[in-house]
């Protein structure tokens, strides 16, 4: 069954200091296209997790995001003590240069000035350690992994919509070819009365022989058999391609074009209103095809 490359997928692991989780959605390209949007994967394993996400997804518009969520008691702020010392000093310092009474020995005048410090900048830093290292990384990649293989299960989902979707209407186009046929014969028919009509017109007298062997030059330059043939054909062909083909978007994408050369030419060739509109209908059939083909994997 085909896959679409519209998939998202998002998987969470827990390591000692916190929790990973990793998200990757994607959208249609013609080639593998990874944007790694997270500073967390460490620059030793990038090019691991890239070859891993275009070996699996094999192509799309491809974006990686990885977020950490610390524990509570990881995530607590640590204390600059000698930057804390540094500030208590100076302002011991400048309450003797200006004479004022500095606190020494009452708890909860100390206590209001060490407050106060905490406030200034750079006193309270966030740690700072390295999230994913040797001993976690085995739990960080089964984490990738799995929310790789979560964008391909969204895939095979979006995958079996499309599928319904462009062979019904490759179906449609095979029964708007029979619809075709009906119109054969009154086609040929208007064709001979309208150029007889024309003889009748300018009261032209003429030789029945050469009039015969003209009208079937003509009606030959306006048949359509070889492209109904061609336009069955192809459509038989994208059928199997898309039942057979385990990555079949981009060979889709050519059929389709081969089918809208015979629709057109059938077109130019048709000089039949009920035709005309048949092929209406084919075209806005293939240009709904092209559209879906161009998400398939």
């Amino acid at each position: 069954m085909i896959k679409s490359m519209t998939g998202y997928g998002k998987a969470e692991t827990q390591i000692e200091t916190g929790k990973i989780c990793v998200e990757i959605r994607t959208l249609n390209s013609k080639n593998a296209d990874i944007n790694i949007k997270t500073q967390l994967l460490p620059k030793d394993r990038e090019m691991d997790i890239r070859r891993k996400l275009a070996e699996k997804l094999q192509r799309g518009t491809i974006d990686f995001f990885m977020t950490y969520e610390p524990n509570a008691a990881d995530n607590a702020k640590e204390i600059n003590a000698s930057l804390a010392m540094n500030y208590y000093r100076q302002i011991s310092g400048l309450s003797d240069m200006i004479h004022a009474e500095f606190p020494s020995h009452g708890a909860s005048d100390t206590t209001a000035v060490l407050t106060a410090i905490l406030r200034f900048p750079d006193v309270l830093e966030t740690r700072k350690q390295d999230i994913i290292n040797e001993e976690n990384w085995p739990a960080v990649e089964s984490c990738i992994m799995e929310a790789i293989d979560r964008v391909n299960e969204f895939r095979s989902r979006e995958g079996a919509v499309l599928y319904n979707d462009v062979t019904a209407k490759v179906s449609e186009i095979l029964s708007y070819v029979d619809e075709v046929e009906t119109f054969e014969n009154e086609r040929v028919g208007a064709i001979r009365e309208k150029i007889l009509s024309r003889f009748e017109e300018l009261k032209l007298e003429a030789d029945q022989s050469r009039l015969e062997q003209e009208m079937i030059y003509y009606i030959e330059k306006l048949d359509i058999n070889e492209e109904k043939v061609r336009l069955r054909q192809h459509c038989h062909y994208f059928m199997e391609t898309i039942d057979t083909d385990p990555l079949p978007g981009k060979k889709l994408g050519f059929i389709a074009q081969e089918m809208g050369r015979e629709i057109n030419t059938t077109g130019s060739k048709a000089n039949h209103t009920g035709i005309q509109k048949i092929v209406v209908r084919m075209k806005d059939n293939l240009e709904k095809i092209k559209e879906q083909s161009l998400n398939i994997l």
